[in-house]
């Protein structure tokens, strides 16, 4: 009996040393149930300020909410890396409430220790006739985001061309983005994917449905896991 509970005790701390060593992603469902007016400093130190949270943007022909979009794929996604041994925190795991802005988005994965910081988008437009994919990256600015601009968009590459490949809408290839609150209060490397227009008829409808959510987590799960040196057929 005692070398059966030596055993089960040995186990027991074996098993949070192996989690231990697995990487973090921070996913960030964007948005929440309402926008957010009020106001927070664009970088650390500085004097211009924007508003927390817009709002999002809201399919055209499925009528679905983007925050609500976003936590769909998000919660997929979240279940595809864990299946993959990867420990992954969320932002946000309800549309419910204001949105919390993104310095404290940004807070969170900076604690996270995240080896990503994962934000996943819809993107809107006045033009429906817009389509496509995209991933956005820190722009290179001095004490605020040198430390992981590189980093950033390597992920950004790699993403984009899984999500591209698992989406089929046309690729519109990546932007850097000086004025995002989320990237300058990033200490670790930071990405937002744009799935799709939900302004456009056609990828509204697409991505409205279950299967095409299932798409866009499979394929942010295989570049996810790419990026971490890990093997994307783990998402299967």
């Amino acid at each position: 009996m005692r070398a059966l509970c030596s055993a089960v005790m040995a186990v027991i701390f074996v098993l949070p040393a192996d989690a231990a060593k697995a990487p973090v992603v921070v996913i960030d469902p964007g948005h929440d149930l309402r926008a957010n007016a009020a106001t927070e400093p664009i970088g650390p130190g500085s004097t211009i300020r924007k508003i927390k949270d817009g709002g999002g943007t809201r399919g055209v022909a499925s009528g679905l909410a983007e925050a609500d979009l976003n936590l769909r794929v998000a919660l997929r996604l979240r279940a595809l890396l864990e299946g993959a041994g990867v420990r992954v925190v969320m932002t946000r795991t309800t549309t419910t409430g204001t949105s919390i802005g993104n310095v404290a988005r940004a807070r969170i994965a900076n604690e996270a220790g995240a080896a990503l910081f994962l934000r996943i988008h819809a993107d809107g437009s006045t033009d429906a006739r817009a389509r496509g994919t995209h991933t956005l990256y820190p722009a290179l600015r001095r004490g605020w985001t040198d430390d992981v601009y590189t980093a950033s968009k390597r992920v950004a590459r790699i993403v984009q061309a899984e999500l591209v490949l698992a989406l089929g809408f046309p690729d519109r290839g990546l932007q850097e983005r000086a004025d995002f609150t989320g990237f300058n209060w990033s200490d670790v490397p930071v990405i937002l994917v744009e799935m799709g227009f939900m302004t456009n008829p056609h990828e509204d409808r697409l991505l409205a449905t279950p299967g095409y959510q299932r798409r866009s987590a499979l394929g942010l799960c295989r570049g996810t896991l790419r990026a971490l040196a890990r093997p994307a057929a783990s998402c299967e």
